[in-house]
Order: C-alpha cells, then structure tokens, then sequence
C-alpha cells in the first residue's frame, strides 16, 4: 500500500514543477511572439524572369563557379505557396539543388482571382508550364530541360512530359497522385463521386477558398493538426531553433492560396474520381495525354508515410509508361517532410541530385536503369546468343565500324596511330586506357583483394543493418511508441542514436524530454 502521505508530497512536488516550468515558459513568451511574428522564408536570392497573368517564373541564383548543362524548372502545385522547398537555408530544396550546380527555376502559380475561375488543367499545362519550359529553354541554350514535379504539380508535370516529350529532358516526380484505383488513400476516398461533387463546391465558392481545403486536409488527422502540435510547441517554447522552425511551418500553412474552379473540378473529377491519367484515357485541349509518350528517364520520389498522397498513389504510373530508364526513391518521412526534415536533406536530397546529375551534362552516355537485377531467362537467352556464335561481338562492330558502347567512329579513331607502336606515356595522354604494370597470365584474371574484402564488409553491415532491433528494450518505449518510432524511419538502435531530438519530436509527438532520453540509452548500447 502506498504511503498517502508521500503521495501527497509527490503530487505537491509536480505542482511546483509544473509552477516553475509555467513561469519559465512565460519568461521567453515575449521574444518567441516575436520571433513568430517576424521568421523569414523563401530567402534564397532569385530574379523573376518572366511573368503571365498571375505567375511568376523565378530564376535563383548560382552557388557554384559551373553549373550542369541541364536547368531544373520546378513545377509547385496549385494550393499553397511553394517557399514550401525553400522554407529555410538549411532544409531547402532549392538550395540543396543549387548547392549541387543545378541551375533552378520555379514556377510561382501566384492567387487567382474570380477572373480567373474558368482556367482548366489545360490553361496550366499547355499554357503556363508550356510558356515557363520554353522562357527556360530559350535563356540555357537547351531544346529540352529537367522537370521537378511535386505533388499537383508532380500530376500536371507528368502531362506536359506526354504532351511535350521534346521538350523534357529527365522527369522527377516527388509525392505526385498519379494513380486513383482504390489504394490512393483517405482523400481517394472522400473525393468518391458516391460522397463528393466538386461542382457543387465551385457554384458556390467560384474559386475553391484555401481555407476550405485547410480544413479537409486538417481533419486526416485531427488530433495531431489541432492539438499534438501545440502541446509539443509549449513544451518547446524555451528552444529558439524549434519555435523558428515551428513558426515558418505554421505561416505556409496559413497562407494557403485559392484554386481556380475549372482546374478544381478537372483535377478532381479526371484524376481522382474517373483515374483518368492513369488509364490512359486522359485529353487535354483536345489532345491525348498519352502515357506512351513519356519515354524519358523519370525518377519518382515518394514518401513512405505519406497521408495526403500514399506510394500506392505514384508508384505504379512507372510501369505504365514507355521510359525504359524508371526508378523510385521511398524515403521513410511524409509528406511535407521529404522538402523540410533535416534527415530527407542529409540522405534522400543528395539521391536525386546524383540522379539528376548523371543525367544533366550533355552526354550521350545511356542512362544506367535502376532496375539492378537481371530477369534470369533474359540472361540464359543472352548466353544462348553468345554460345550460338556471336561471341566477339565481332559482326556488329565490323558492321558500320560503331563502338556499341561509346559510340564512335572505329576508324577514324585509329586511323591515325594504326600501325604504330605507341608509349605507355602516349596512352595514357590520351586516356584511352589505363596501363597494366604486369599483364595477367592467359586465361587468369586480376583481383584487387582490398576491394573484394571492402565488398563483402559493405555486404555484411548492409544485411545487419537492415534487421531491426526491439526498441522496447529501452527503457521507457512500450510498443506504441515503438510503432511511432517506426512511423518516423526508427526501426534501429543506430538509427534513434543518430536522430535528431527536435526533429524526431516534433515528427512524432513525443515530449523531446523523452525523445533525448531515448537516444542518450541508444547511443550507450
């Protein structure tokens, strides 16, 4: 039985606590309305280069002496304002790009008014992103540019791409609703023509009021939009770096823009209700968007945990094109936390940028596949060939004298030392290949034991660290909150030791108190 006098001075000593941290909290009030009130965003240093009606196509800045061949347009969805991937300098997407010698633009939709409640899907795409891709085009020198979609704009980058294949160079999609057949979440299922007629929507309204589309996304997850957040926002208040982080989110999220009514009813009717793009069926003034146009590489960015547009929404639209060059990036995060969290720019941005990169410097190098594996009856047909007779290879390049790998003329390459007996130092000059101190014997081949053992320890670790530890092992996580945990990208004692307190609080409303507590015993283990 507990002593009900010590109970009594427990309850005491958590009322004071809660006193002190109370007037603690109120101390720093002051300065963190300010800080609130006066955060900035969208700071990164840009010109706008072309504007058309409301939008405004804007050019930022280089951070690097040399740039990529290949510009990057980003294309932003209709709701909301896209300083969303330039939200602050350490956890914008656009100066990760920037810093990785991309040269950006993006296209700011701007509000519309009621002027503008008659612009459809076509206006946006065979109109506005059709005027911005050719503003790029013109001022790199560039018949076709790299495209980053995100989201709406994701959806309407993927018809212009069919629509306009000449003119997209590589194709990214980043949380893009692509495909409505039933896995395409709650918004799928509210969209649902049986429960929802946007037409409605738009004789009332003409254009669809931001705050009436903040309310929808609010209530995916009440708990956590209406309270969580606020609770871990008070229990944060002394920390400068979290109430600026909290107050930039929070002023995005506040400063939703209108949708033009003709757009809302097209997109939501086409896309989601009829799934249109992802049948095929889709036109555009007139013209099919047709799915077997867009053979460029495209690279799908999707986040694991996100509610508003889940992978099962993105992730099938690859094996509906005619792109042989497709690869998806699934990063553990949702779906404002692949532009914002610190962990989607330390590990998933410098993915797409090396993607991108191997794509943007004028080569004429095939693009390597992200499909790594071979099918095994493709390979034993691919043997059978050989065997049968072809060997060498010795016909195809006898057969117009074309380097099948690098594409260049046999003949005119060597005419001009055939015969001659050249130095080492000579081969080397002209890089045509690396010079072997000592030849392998006939049929013995060459092994770096360094890189074998490198290899196989790489192989090791990767398989170890891909089993996840029971983090209920740790003091104070129970299997909620190692679910929670989950949800965030935990699922290792690594990976909590190397989180971060405040950004894994704040994705996963748990006090940071706890959070810190957490990983102090991660990193002991």
């Amino acid at each position: 039985m507990k002593n009900p006098f010590a109970t009594a001075l427990n309850m005491q000593r958590q009322a004071w606590e809660a006193t002190a941290d109370l007037a603690e909290k109120s101390s720093v009030a002051p300065d963190r309305t300010e800080t609130v009130e006066n955060v900035g965003v969208g700071q990164t240093p840009s010109e706008v280069v072309y504007e058309e009606n409301k939008l405004k196509l804007l050019h930022y800045e280089p951070m690097t002496e040399e740039q990529h061949d290949i510009p990057i347009l980003i294309v932003y969805a209709l709701i909301n304002k896209p300083y969303i991937l330039d939200l602050q300098p350490d956890r914008s997407v656009v100066q990760t790009l920037l810093e990785a010698g991309f040269d950006v633009y993006l296209i700011d939709w701007g509000e519309p008014s009621k002027l503008d409640r008659t612009l459809g899907l076509d206006d946006y795409v065979n109109r506005y992103i059709d005027n911005c891709v050719d503003v790029v085009r013109e001022r790199s020198g560039r018949e076709s540019i790299n495209i980053l979609g995100y989201c709406m704009g994701g959806t309407m980058s993927a018809m212009y791409a069919s629509l306009y294949p000449e003119k997209v160079e590589n194709l990214a999609l980043m949380a893009a609703g692509l495909c409505f057949d039933g896995d395409g979440g709650v918004l799928e299922l509210w969209g649902s023509e049986d429960y929802y007629d946007p037409e409605t929507v738009t004789a009332t309204f003409d254009n669809v009021p931001a705050e009436f589309l903040d309310v929808g996304f609010a209530l995916m997850d009440p708990v956590q939009n209406n309270v969580t957040k606020y609770v871990t926002f008070y229990d944060n208040m002394e920390d400068e770096d979290f109430v600026e982080n909290f107050a930039r989110m929070e002023r995005w999220l506040a400063e939703g823009i209108d949708v033009a009514g003709e757009a809302y009813e097209e997109f939501i009717r086409d896309i989601y209700q009829e799934n249109k793009l992802y049948a095929n069926e889709l036109r555009l003034g007139g013209e099919h968007v047709d799915l077997g146009n867009i053979d460029m590489p495209v690279l799908q960015i999707v986040a694991e945990y996100d509610h508003l547009i889940p992978p099962a929404a993105s992730k099938p639209f690859n094996d509906e094109i005619a792109s042989d060059d497709t690869e998806i990036l699934e990063f553990a995060t949702g779906h404002i936390g692949m532009s914002v969290s610190s962990r989607s720019h330390a590990e998933l941005w410098p993915e797409v940028c090396d993607w991108f990169e191997a794509r943007s410097n004028g080569t004429d190098e095939e693009s390597p596949t992200s499909d790594r594996s071979t099918d095994p009856d493709d390979a034993d047909a691919a043997l059978a060939e050989d065997v049968a007779g072809n060997e060498s290879g010795a016909s195809d390049l006898a057969d117009g004298g074309i380097d099948i790998e690098s594409g260049t003329d046999i003949d005119a390459e060597t005419s001009e030392f055939h015969g001659q007996d050249r130095s080492d130092a000579e081969i080397a000059d002209r890089g045509e290949g690396s010079v072997q101190a000592e030849p392998a014997e006939p049929g013995e081949m060459t092994v770096d034991e360094d890189v074998v053992e490198e290899v196989a320890g790489e192989d090791v670790a990767s398989e170890i660290a891909s089993e996840p530890d029971d983090l209920t092992d740790l003091r104070g996580i129970g299997d909620a909150y190692a679910a929670a945990l989950a949800e965030a990208g935990i699922e290792t004692f690594a990976e909590l030791a190397n989180a971060d307190v405040a950004d894994l609080a704040a994705e996963t409303g748990i006090s940071p108190t706890r959070v810190e507590d957490w990983i102090d015993q991660a990193r002991e283990r």
